[in-house]
């Protein structure tokens, strides 16, 4: 790859020129969930002020949902990634949702620890919130998507909790191989050099959760974001239940699709706790 191809392939803002009004639409509709819905918000989880959890409660739950947003590990909060409760809340699925520390100010490595911590505090500390902690699915979107399959490739040592207790795992628009972001304009912020890069790609590591994953990415995203999506599908296809790549759905869009009833992301999403 040239780094041409990776700025061409990689860079989904640029990909998707009206990004800008997702991002609005996304911050909008989170502030009226918020108004509207039952929740508890920035429970913190470590020292740092971006170590905070929202938790959106509902009676009588099959399971819980926790979201982690993406950015490309250096921008973007969770306070516009509340909207997708309002779905999940009224199918009958708790939703949390993290933040996490950012490059450049850490390392990817470091904010794979933030996922880790986070989801050992939710599991020891949500249920005091409302929010049973039994049955769990982990989801997350872009930088997101690699984290919550990094979360379940994870030493069993470090969780806190009973990991069967994870029973399905959504990394959607993820990478998961990080060879080509060495050649990335954003580079500058990630730092990552060649051990980095063996840290991180998942591709040649097992999951250590043994839940079943839906992998999905949006049709209309680049070439590369589907190669990645497929390469992970094929290199965990012992856990893999499904691969999507949804029609018309570009890098931002298909966050839409997991957070709509009736399309077929959420539907996958939501029968990993039927």
């Amino acid at each position: 790859m040239t780094p041409e191809f990776v700025e061409k392939e990689y860079n989904n803002r640029a990909l998707v020129p009206d990004h800008a009004a997702y991002f609005e639409r996304w911050a909008r509709d989170s502030e009226f969930v918020r108004q509207t819905r039952p929740c508890v918000l920035d429970l913190p989880y470590g020292p740092d002020a971006r170590q905070r959890i929202d938790l959106f409660p509902v009676a009588n739950a099959v399971g819980t949902l926790v979201f982690i947003h993406g950015g490309y590990w250096r921008s973007l909060d969770k306070s516009m990634h509340a909207w997708p409760a309002a779905t999940w809340t009224a199918s009958g699925v708790n939703f949390a949702t993290i933040n996490y520390r950012l490059c450049p100010d850490v390392r990817i490595d470091d904010i794979v620890d933030d996922a880790v911590a986070a989801t050992n505090w939710l599991f020891a500390h949500a249920p005091g919130h409302g929010v049973p902690m039994d049955r769990v699915v982990v989801a997350g979107h872009s930088a997101g998507g690699h984290l919550a399959a990094a979360l379940c490739a994870q030493p069993l040592a470090r969780y806190a909790f009973d990991a069967t207790r994870i029973v399905g795992v959504v990394p959607i628009s993820g990478v998961f191989d990080f060879a080509p972001l060495r050649l990335f304009g954003f580079n500058s912020d990630f730092r990552l050099d060649e051990a980095a890069v063996q840290r991180l790609t998942l591709l040649d590591k097992v999951p250590t959760v043994a839940a079943p994953f839906v992998v999905a990415a949006g049709a209309d995203e680049s070439s590369e974001f589907r190669r990645q999506s497929r390469a992970l599908a094929d290199a965990w296809r012992r856990n893999v239940r499904q691969l999507m790549l949804a029609p018309g759905r570009n890098h931002f869009s298909i966050v839409e699709a997991f957070a709509e009833r009736g399309q077929p992301l959420f539907e996958a999403a939501r029968g990993l706790l039927a």
